[in-house]
């Protein structure tokens, strides 16, 4: 038996013993805020308190057309704040401060879904990434309080990229790392920004409706109320059977 044999024979065997075709042949790229962490609330008193502190006025209905959106597009685009660069980006380094002040505070909530579709996945070997728009130091504190980071081949957060999401770059840079060609990558995401970048990345995308109903998530391959629903096994025949 040669070597291109074995490898076929191995991975044969990967997928029977599992139960769902050739698990290792694909990736799982998830979203942070609204996918693995409920961290709406803590986001939006970050704002609210960044509000006063700089003494801006927050529209009423800027919360929810943000999500997705890196803070540098937010501040001048959004909430048309400043549109100076040093000035987005002081602002969005306090907002964040902030965010994890709360976090410290509050605690935060993860979507057990989540939680259980991910641990699935590191059973059968399935390789693992978060790529998010919102901040590093966000994504690894909760990581790190929740023993986390081990289940991650990579994090691409909003300091990796130039372009936020609906760009695929989060996406595509993600693949790179994990060694995936985008068409053999599943998208988790709530945002129907990060469920276009999934689309122009040439990946899959398994959307919730965690912040934003099914009808605004259209654009997905498949919708879900919770990530509890999806298994290895499933998205492995959804997808790649």
């Amino acid at each position: 038996m040669n070597e291109k044999e074995r490898q076929q024979t191995s991975a044969q065997a990967d997928g029977s013993a599992t139960g769902a075709p050739g698990n290792r042949d694909w990736a799982a790229i998830f979203d942070w805020d609204g996918v693995l962490v409920n961290s709406a609330a803590a986001h939006l008193e970050s704002w609210r308190r960044l509000a006063r502190e700089e003494g801006k006025p927050l529209p009423p209905d800027f919360f929810l057309p943000s999500f997705g959106k890196k803070n540098d597009w937010v501040i001048p685009h959004l909430l048309h704040w400043t549109e100076d660069p040093a000035e987005i980006r002081r602002i969005s380094e306090r907002k964040e401060e902030l965010y994890r002040a709360i976090v410290a505070e509050r605690g935060i909530d993860l979507y057990p879904g989540g939680m259980a579709l991910c641990a699935s996945l590191a059973e059968r070997s399935v390789p693992m990434a978060i790529a998010s728009s919102t901040a590093r130091a966000n994504i690894e504190l909760t990581l790190h309080q929740a023993n986390l980071r081990h289940r991650f081949r990579t994090v691409i957060s909003a300091e990796d990229v130039h372009r936020g999401k609906p760009d695929p770059e989060v996406f595509l840079l993600a693949a790179r790392r994990l060694g995936f060609p985008p068409e053999r990558c599943v998208v988790f995401e709530d945002a129907p920004v990060g469920v276009e970048a999934a689309k122009r990345a040439g990946m899959r995308a398994v959307a919730v409706t965690t912040t934003n109903p099914a009808e605004a998530l259209q654009l997905a391959d498949r919708t879900l109320p919770d990530l509890g629903m999806a298994t290895p096994e499933r998205i492995a025949q959804w997808f790649f059977s």
